[in-house]
């Protein structure tokens, strides 16, 4: 009964099983298979406690079985105690152990019993070095690696396949690719045909390193190929921007493609910003009758929610409810997080009721929602109630009530907010709350305070906070502060195009033109080049993308036909062109030209003459939209009686009936 004590078996579980006579008969093989069909760990504990009953507790064959059990139900500290018990503990015992540490992710501990193994003279076997070294892997400990390493050579396992796959996989973890390249050269079992895990593991590492030649070779040499190779090398490829390559691969696959091949594929593209390829090969994928997995419509998604696609987004959704594919915390998020960044807030918030898993991802995504909307209020609430579950907020979810007080101007409540992240939530701010407090003072002009907040920071600002304080310096037009900022933004990355274009920008809205030129010269010397801005519009399910002035569009001369037409019209309604916006020193009627090509207009037209009455257009930009442009869409939606939806770099805003969600406080 000692035992059982020290066991701490619930008093429960030496109730229910009574000992009845049919357990009076049982013997070894009886109670193995009786602890193979345990259920969960009540069951087990159980088991063991007629096991004790009938003096069988010593038996390490029993003991084996007990502990693997207890790693499966996820009650590795009930295996521990079952081990402990053990006086004379042989390799099997070790290995169980060892194995069901490492499956439960107790890496150290799993390497810590290796090491009183070793320490206690029992011998490891070719069982044990693979466990061993899986949890090596998972930990990246090149030091503890090579000692088992060493283990393996004195214990003459070297050239056990399982052994030396899982050392060839640790060494391209802890990105020794030379070292597992020596295993693979040396290894004699590489040129059969059943040695395709080892290639397999050795392309992996070649690719990770981006020794792309070195892998597309091996490939080539291959004994034999599974689909795991294909995969492998698709990977490989699209993690290391070779696009066209690895589509090359991926079309060379007749009959092996497989989900996860379309999956990677679908990942990888998305990976590489070609979000459109993305999800004409995810349609093309459910067209062939391949069902797509959890991480197949999370890839998807992502490309939705990056683009604003909210059309292809809704029919991933339907593909998700018709497949029945389990709405795990993953692709809900990933579903919460598409409808929220294709502007469709309230779809969000009905998915995010909906959810029956919430992880902490779960609540800042909506809270993110909310505060991007312009919703602060509901972001506060959402926040709260987070809370109000047991969950306790991270730096992602502060962060994004802090952006919510920034754009909704609650400058003393998000401060509040800020204060009370060390003290209630015991989180340290990170480099990006400072600067969401700098956005915060600085949208509403309390420079003076702003800057006496960068002043007592414990961290050294960077290229974020004094960028946080630039944007607002050219909102309230203050040349002199934006300065200060812009000298800063340069000592820290001088060949970063930001801060040329934000001075570059305030000198022009300004109409300091020779300032204006001494900047973009500066620029020009040191070969630094301002990303091109541009607005993308998704109809019928496709992507259709806008730069300035752009002439390549199909029905060019339509969108700006119409694009004239809605600004001859927003002109008799009282719309003004905010030429401070335009950035080069000529008239004010080129610079009425200049305005009228930026990407988000075009954009704006070829969504009134795509969709019909009601539609509700949805415009992403790359980059902040301009005032004149954001003055424009508001005249527009209210002459259209359309909803124009605008994401730009910072915020959604929603134009309805001649007014803007930001009320013009961006």
């Amino acid at each position: 009964m000692k035992v059982i004590n020290n066991l701490k078996f619930p008093k429960k579980s030496l109730k229910i099983i009574n000992p009845i006579p049919h357990f009076e008969n049982f013997n070894e093989p009886h109670f193995i298979s009786l602890i193979h069909s345990s259920k969960n760990t009540l069951q087990l504990q159980q088991i063991h406690a007629q096991i004790i009953r009938k003096n069988l507790s010593s038996n390490s064959r029993i003991g084996t079985q007990l502990i693997s059990s207890a790693s499966l139900h996820k009650s590795i500290n009930y295996g521990l105690s079952i081990f402990n018990c053990f006086l004379d503990k042989n390799v099997f015992l070790f290995n169980v152990l060892i194995r069901g540490l490492k499956e439960n992710s107790l890496f150290e501990k799993s390497i810590l019993y290796f090491r009183k193994m070793v320490k206690m003279g029992v011998r490891p076997d070719k069982l044990t070095y693979p466990f061993v070294l899986k949890s090596v892997t998972a930990l990246g400990e090149k030091g503890v690696g090579g000692g088992v390493h060493c283990g393996i050579l004195k214990m003459g396992l070297e050239y056990d396949t399982f052994v030396r796959v899982c050392l060839v996989e640790m060494y391209v973890k802890v990105e020794l690719v030379d070292f597992a390249l020596q295993l693979f050269d040396e290894s004699p079992e590489r040129n059969k045909v059943e040695s395709v895990i080892l290639w397999n593991v050795v392309i992996n590492g070649c690719c990770k390193i981006g020794w792309m030649s070195k892998a597309l070779a091996l490939f080539e040499e291959m004994p034999e190929r599974n689909v795991g190779s294909w995969n492998t090398l698709i990977s490989g490829l699209l993690r290391n921007g070779e696009v066209d390559k690895a589509m090359g691969v991926f079309d060379g696959m007749t009959n092996e493609k497989n989900v996860v091949s379309w999956t990677c594929m679908i990942h990888g593209l998305m990976l590489n910003g070609l979000h459109q390829k993305a999800l004409d090969l995810f349609f093309k994928m459910v067209e062939e009758g391949v069902k797509p997995n959890g991480l197949t419509v999370v890839s998807a998604l992502s490309a939705c929610a990056k683009t604003g696609a909210l059309e292809a987004g809704s029919k991933i959704h339907d593909n998700i409810m018709n497949n029945g594919l389990h709405l795990n915390a993953a692709v809900g998020n990933a579903l919460l997080d598409m409808y929220a960044k294709c502007g469709y807030i309230e779809s969000a918030s009905l998915v995010f009721s909906g959810l029956k898993e919430k992880d902490i991802r779960t609540w800042s995504i909506m809270i993110w929602g909310w505060a991007i909307h312009g919703h602060v209020d509901k972001a506060l609430r959402c926040f709260e109630q987070m809370r109000l579950t047991g969950i306790k907020p991270d730096g992602v979810s502060v962060l994004a009530v802090l952006t919510g007080c920034s754009h909704a101007g609650r400058v003393d409540q998000g401060l509040q907010i800020f204060d009370s992240m060390q003290r209630e939530c015991s989180i340290e701010p990170t480099m990006k709350h400072y600067a969401a407090v700098v956005d915060l003072l600085g949208r509403a002009g309390r420079f003076d305070e702003a800057l006496k907040f960068i002043a007592t920071m414990p961290l050294e600002p960077d290229y974020v906070i004094w960028g946080a304080l630039f944007s607002a310096c050219r909102a309230h037009k203050n040349i002199e502060m934006a300065k200060v900022a812009s000298e800063k933004l340069l000592q820290l990355e001088p060949k970063h195009a930001g801060g040329y274009v934000f001075l570059s920008n305030v000198y022009a809205g300004a109409g300091r033109w020779d300032d204006v030129q001494r900047v973009r010269s500066s620029m020009k010397n040191k070969n630094v080049e301002k990303d091109p801005g541009w607005s993308s519009m998704e109809v019928d399910g496709q992507l259709h993308t806008f730069v300035a002035g752009d002439s390549a569009h199909t029905r060019k001369q339509e969108i700006y036909l119409k694009l004239e037409e809605i600004i001859t019209g927003a002109k008799q309604q009282g719309y003004i062109p905010e030429t401070e916006w335009v950035l080069h020193n000529i008239d004010e009627e080129e610079k009425e030209g200049a305005l009228g090509s930026h990407s988000e207009k075009l954009a704006l037209a070829f969504g009134l003459i795509s969709t019909g009455p009601g539609v509700i257009i949805m415009i992403v930009k790359n980059l902040r939209v301009c005032g004149d442009c954001h003055s424009l869409m508001k005249y527009v939606s209210r002459m259209s009686q359309r909803v124009i939806v605008l994401r730009d770099i910072k915020r959604f805003h929603h134009f309805k009936d001649g007014v803007c969600s930001c009320k013009d406080y961006w």
